[in-house]
C-alpha cells in the first residue's frame, strides 16, 4: 500500500515471551519485527526464527547487548572490551545461524564523560567488523549518546560494505541536539528505529537516559513530516522498523497512557502511526 514494508520491534515490556509478540505483530498488520538479544537468550532468537519462519515475517534484525561498548574503547579496561568483541561475534553467528540481514549495534553508552574515539576502541570494532564481513553479515551502527565514537567507526570503514548506520530517530533528538545525522551518514543507512519523546528536558542542555521516551510517532516533539522529507531526500527505501515503549522511564510519566491499553490495542495503535508515517513518506514533495 505505502510501498514500505513496517516492522516493529518487540519489547520485555510487553507481557509475553517475543516469539507471542510476533503473532500479534503480524495481527496488526505488521511484516517483520526485530529483537534485542542478550547472553542465554539464544533459544529466544531459534524460536522467533522459527515463528517468523511459520508466520512469513521478516526477522529484520537482532540489536545485540551494549553492556561493554564503554569498555571497548578504554584501554585499562581490556579485559571487558575482550569479553564486548566476544558477545557482538557470537551475535553475529546468531544472525548468520538464522539468516538475519543485520545486526544492529551501540557504540557508546555513558553520560557526564568526554566523548574521545580511541585507536584501540577501532580496532577492536574493527575485529567485530572483519567477523561480519567474513559471515556475511551486515551491522548497522547506531546513534546514541557519544555521537563522536558514531562518527569515528563511520569514517574509519566508510568503504566497507557490511558496514552501515541505524538511525534512531528519539535519540537524535534527546541525545544528538537533533544534529541531521541522516544528512551526515544517510549513505550508509541501512535500518531505522523509529519513535518520538519531548527532546533533551534539562535546561542546560545535560543529556540522560530518562529522556529517551520512545513515545509513538506524532505522539512527542519530532516534525514526523520533515522526518519522511529527510529519508527521502537520502534515498533510503527500504524497511521501516520503528522501535516503541509501552512503560514509562523512572520518575517520568509519558507513556503511562500506553501501559493501561491491553497490549493487542496498544500494537494496533503502533500499526497506525506506522502507516501514517508510511503515508506521508509516500506523499512527501
Amino acid at each position: 500500500m505505502f510501498g514500505r514494508k513496517l516492522c516493529l520491534s518487540t519489547n520485555n515490556t510487553f507481557g509475553m515471551p517475543e516469539w507471542e509478540q510476533i503473532k500479534l505483530f503480524k495481527q496488526a498488520g505488521f511484516e517483520g519485527f526485530n529483537v534485542l538479544w542478550g547472553y542465554a537468550m539464544d533459544d529466544m532468537v531459534e524460536k522467533c526464527a522459527l515463528v517468523a519462519k511459520e508466520e512469513g515475517m521478516i526477522f529484520q534484525s537482532i540489536h545485540a547487548p551494549w553492556g561493554y561498548c564503554a569498555d571497548m574503547w578504554d584501554e585499562s579496561c581490556a579485559d571487558d572490551a575482550e569479553d564486548g568483541v566476544e558477545e557482538l561475534c557470537h551475535c553475529l553467528d546468531l544472525c548468520a545461524k538464522y539468516n538475519v540481514p543485520i545486526m544492529v549495534c551501540h557504540v557508546y553508552v555513558g553520560f557526564d564523560v568526554d566523548y574521545v574515539p580511541t585507536e584501540f576502541g577501532l580496532k577492536n570494532y574493527g575485529r567485530v567488523i572483519d567477523h561480519a564481513e567474513r559471515l556475511g553479515v551486515k551491522i548497522a551502527f547506531e546513534n546514541t549518546e557519544g555521537v563522536e565514537y558514531l562518527d569515528a567507526i563511520l569514517k574509519a570503514n566508510w568503504d566497507r560494505e557490511c558496514v552501515g548506520f541505524c538511525w534512531d530517530s528519539g535519540h537524535e533528538m534527546c541525545y544528538n541536539y537533533s544534529e541531521d545525522l541522516v544528512a551526515k551518514y544517510g549513505e550508509k543507512l541501512i535500518a531505522t528505529h523509529l519513535n518520538d519523546n519531548l527532546g533533551v528536558k534539562d535546561a542546560n542542555g545535560r543529556i540522560f537516559w530518562h529522556d529517551d521516551l520512545h513515545l509513538l510517532p506524532y505522539d512527542g516533539m519530532a516534525d514526523w513530516k520533515e522526518l519522511a522529507h529527510r529519508l527521502n531526500k537520502c534515498g533510503y527505501g527500504d524497511i521501516l522498523t520503528f522501535e516503541l515503549n509501552n512503560k514509562s522511564k523512572p520518575n517520568r510519566h509519558e507513556n503511562d497512557k500506553y501501559d493501561k491499553m491491553p497490549i493487542e490495542e496498544y500494537i494496533a495503535e503502533c500499526y497506525i502511526r506506522a502507516c501514517r508515517f508510511a503515508n506521508d513518506i509516500k506523499n512527501d514533495k
